[in-house]
C-alpha cells in the first residue's frame, strides 16, 4: 500500500455518511425481467443467434436508467474489423464470419451529466448483460435472487442503478459538474474476453478517471486483472482398428502423457502464471484406436512479460514431454509408431494469446486508495490472493486512471457459470450503498481539487434497431 496522501487534512473531503441505497420494488421487477432474459452469446450456445435477446435486456436497462436522469451515448455493436485483430481469440473470429453474430450481441452506453464533462470528473462503471449458458426460470423469495446472472452480471447491474439514485439524492454535482458513465456491455463471456464489448468503448474514449468493473469480489476492491491465453496441442495421425492398434497412431494415449506431463511441469517452469490443463478429445468409440485428437490448456497471467515467458515455456514442456513419451513407449509394440512419429504429428496453436494485463495503478493512486479505504470503507483485495480474468484488462495502458473490480459476492461462493446461481438481497443492497459512498466521495473530492486539462468523451457511433 502507498503511504497516505500527505496533503493537509483540510483540503480532503470528509468520510462519507451512509446513503441508506436500497434496491426498490421495481428494482427487484427490473432484475427478475433481466434475469428472465436469456442474453447467453452465440459463443456459449453454439452459434444460435436468434436466442440472444441482448438487445431486450439493453432497452430494460435504459429505462431504468431514463428515470435516474441518465441518456443513451450509444447502442450498438462496433464495426466488423473489430474483430480482425491478432489478439482477438481465434473462436470469436471464426463465428464472426457470421454477420448476425455481432449484429445480436449490442453494448450499452449510459450518461448521467452534460457530454462535456471532462474525464477526470467522470467515474466510469463496467457491467456486462451477457451471461454464460444455462438458463432456467428466475426467482426471488423475498431474499434470494435465483437465476442465470443473479450475481454475475444482472445483479450488480441493477445495484447499480440504485446506488446511482441514492448517490444523486445526496449530492447535486452528480449529473451537473460530474459524470457518470455506465457500459453495460455484451461479449464478455464465452471467451470473447471483452474484445467486442468493452474493449472498443475504452478505445473511443468512453472512461473516467475512476471506473469501476462490476464483477464478484466479496465487496472488496481488486486493482487487478488477468489476461488468460489459450493452447492447444493437436495430433494429426492415422486412425487404427482395435484389433491392430499397433497399424496407427494412439493420439489418446499421446495427449493423456502430454496433458499429465504439462500439468505437472508447466507451473515450475511459468512462475506468476496459473496452468489449467483443460480439454482432451479424441473420440467417443471403444472400438476403435483415434489417430487424431486436441488437448486444451488455460493460461492466465499478470502481466505481458509473464505472458511471454509461459508461452516459451509451454513450447519446452511439450518438447522435453514428446521426449519422454518416446523414451517410455518405443518398447511397447501397439505404441512403437505413436512414438516413433510422435514429433512430426504434434503440433502447438495458439486460440487467444497476446492480450494485456491489468496489474495496478499506472503512477501515483494515492487518492483513490484513500477514497475507497478511508472515505468509503471499502477493504483493497489481499495481496497474496491471485485475481482472475475479466474485462479490466482493457484498462491497462489507459493513463491518467484508477481502474479496479468490485462487486458483492463471489464467483465461487454464489454458484456464477454452475446450476443455481443466486445473489442475496442484503449483498446487492449492502453494493448499492457501497457505490452510492463512492460516488459521493469521488464528487466531493473532485469538486474540492479540480483539473481543467482531461479530454471530454468522443463516442463511437451506435445504433438502435
Amino acid at each position: 500500500m502507498r503511504p497516505s496522501d500527505p496533503r493537509p487534512s483540510a483540503t480532503r473531503p470528509s468520510a462519507t455518511e451512509p446513503s441508506g441505497a436500497r434496491l426498490t420494488a421495481a428494482d427487484h421487477a427490473l432484475l427478475l425481467r433481466l434475469l428472465d432474459a436469456r442474453t447467453a452469446g452465440p459463443l456459449e450456445t453454439g452459434g444460435d443467434t436468434d436466442g440472444v435477446h441482448l438487445w431486450e435486456a439493453g432497452r430494460e436497462y435504459t429505462a431504468a436508467a431514463r428515470q435516474l436522469g441518465m441518456s443513451v451515448v450509444l447502442h450498438g455493436a462496433p464495426p466488423d474489423d473489430a474483430l480482425r485483430r491478432d489478439d482477438v481469440p481465434a473462436p470469436v473470429r471464426e463465428a464472426a464470419a457470421d454477420p448476425a453474430f455481432l449484429a445480436c450481441q449490442p453494448s450499452l452506453v449510459l450518461r448521467l451529466g452534460p457530454a462535456d464533462v471532462p474525464r477526470h470528473a467522470t467515474v466510469m462503471f463496467n457491467v456486462h448483460l451477457d451471461t454464460v449458458a444455462g438458463w432456467w426460470p428466475p426467482s426471488f423469495d423475498g431474499v434470494r435472487f435465483s437465476g442465470r446472472g443473479a450475481i454475475d452480471a444482472k445483479g450488480p447491474a441493477v445495484a447499480l442503478l440504485a446506488g446511482i439514485r441514492a448517490a444523486r439524492a445526496a449530492e447535486p454535482a452528480l449529473g451537473t459538474r460530474i459524470g457518470v458513465l455506465v457500459q453495460a456491455v455484451a461479449g464478455e463471456e464465452g471467451g470473447a474476453l471483452g474484445t467486442f464489448g468493452t474493449r472498443p468503448l475504452v478505445e473511443a474514449g468512453l472512461t473516467g478517471r475512476l471506473n469501476l468493473f462490476c464483477e464478484p469480489t466479496g465487496h472488496r476492491y481488486l486493482p487487478r486483472a488477468t489476461a488468460a491465453m489459450t493452447a492447444c496441442v493437436r495430433v494429426r495421425g492415422d486412425d487404427a482398428v482395435d484389433d491392430r492398434p499397433e497399424a496407427g497412431h494412439n493420439a489418446t494415449v499421446l495427449l493423456g502423457f502430454l496433458g499429465h506431463h504439462l500439468a505437472t511441469t508447466l507451473p515450475g517452469r511459468a512462475p506468476g502464471a496459473r496452468v489449467c490443463v483443460a480439454g482432451l478429445h479424441t473420440g467417443d468409440r471403444h472400438n476403435k484406436v483415434y489417430g487424431s485428437g486436441r488437448l486444451l490448456l488455460n493460461i492466465a497471467y499478470g502481466d505481458r512479460e509473464c505472458g511471454r515467458a509461459a508461452e516459451a515455456a509451454l513450447h519446452e514442456t511439450v518438447r522435453d514431454g514428446l521426449a519422454a513419451f518416446r523414451d517410455g513407449a518405443r518398447g511397447h509394440p501397439t505404441l512403437a509408431r505413436t512414438a516413433h512419429d510422435a514429433d512430426a504429428i504434434t503440433s502447438v496453436h495458439w486460440l487467444k494469446r497476446g492480450l494485456p494485463a491489468l496489474n495496478g495503478p499506472v503512477g501515483t493512486a494515492t487518492w483513490a486508495e484513500e477514497l475507497l479505504e478511508r472515505d468509503c470503507g471499502i477493504a483493497p483485495w489481499p495481496a497474496d490472493e491471485p485475481a482472475f480474468t475479466c474485462d479490466a484488462l482493457w484498462m491497462s495502458d489507459v493513463p491518467d486512471a484508477f481502474t479496479a473490480v468490485f462487486g458483492p459476492g463471489g464467483l465461487d461462493a454464489n454458484r456464477a457459470h454452475a446450476d443455481g446461481e443466486y445473489a442475496d438481497l442484503a449483498a446487492l443492497d449492502r453494493y448499492a450503498d457501497e457505490l452510492a459512498r463512492i460516488l459521493v466521495a469521488f464528487a466531493r473530492r473532485t469538486l474540492t481539487t479540480p483539473e481543467t486539462t482531461d479530454p471530454v468523451h468522443h463516442a463511437m457511433k451506435g445504433t438502435t434497431p
